[in-house]
């Protein structure tokens, strides 16, 4: 444990100064998933306030690909890193300088660790609020596209900041969300479209894997905490002094401008 601790805390320096590095060194470097969660779990040191949320990270196969992964990963959203709707977001370094619109669900009781796989109906069940949302991805490492599955992990999924928009006042319960429009721009103009069957082919869908896949490294998805799906459009390029907003129609808006 003093391994992924020391890990951990080369990548929150990192993260921290807005600076990047290679790779972990060897003797710090995880080799598994789980072990890429162990060194991730002691980002919860660095932070005053109660974990926020979740973040789910390549939900796409274009996704996948670009990054070299053959599935999702999940990373820990802090809540000094969340963004107030309509606020602002300092680009500073950031190397991905993307935006991303999203379906975000806030959690309304727990749901622990357990043998069998949690369904979607008992995930849904456990959902108080549907929000739009926006997340500001980025990486600690300087290649982040051939830093492999574990160090990914490791760098919290790439995690960075987030903005949530207002919970729905919309009957998302009823809808299709697989079929559901979603629209991102950037300076008024419209810059990218998508489904929300672009997120693992359904945002509850990604929302299941997430409870299963903390469970299965057992930890626990808590009430309150806000989980993030992965992006509905194409990623947004963005630049200093761009208004980038997300529409999903019925379900809300939610806005971040780049200073």
């Amino acid at each position: 444990m003093n391994r992924m601790r020391a890990a951990c805390e080369l990548l929150y320096r990192h993260w921290a100064d807005g600076t990047q590095l290679e790779s972990l060194p060897p003797a710090l470097r995880p080799s598994t998933r789980a072990e890429g969660y162990q060194v991730q779990a002691h980002l919860e040191s660095f932070t005053q306030a109660p974990l926020y949320g979740w973040k789910i990270a390549a939900t796409s196969l274009n996704g996948q690909r670009h990054i070299g992964v053959d599935g999702p990963l999940a990373g820990r959203i802090l809540a000094e890193r969340v963004i107030a709707d309509g606020g602002d977001f300092v680009l500073g370094s950031s190397l991905m300088r993307v935006a991303e619109l999203e379906f975000a669900f806030r959690m309304a009781v727990d749901l622990p660790p357990r043998a069998a796989d949690y369904t979607q109906d008992e995930v849904l069940v456990a959902v108080a609020t549907l929000h739009p949302a926006i997340e500001l991805p980025d990486s600690r490492f300087a290649h982040f596209e051939t830093a492999g599955l574990a160090q990914l992990v490791a760098d919290n999924a790439c995690a960075h900041h987030f903005v949530l928009g207002p919970a729905t006042d919309a009957d998302w319960r009823a809808l299709d969300l697989a079929a559901h429009p979603g629209k991102a721009f950037r300076g008024g103009a419209l810059a990218e479209e998508g489904l929300g069957a672009d997120v693992l082919g359904d945002p509850r869908i990604a929302l299941t894997w997430l409870a299963n896949e903390l469970s299965r490294h057992g930890m626990i998805l808590k009430a309150g905490q806000v989980v993030t799906t992965g992006t509905c459009v194409k990623p947004l390029a963005i630049a200093v002094g761009d208004l980038i907003e997300g529409d999903l129609g019925a379900l809300g808006r939610v806005s971040v401008r780049m200073v």
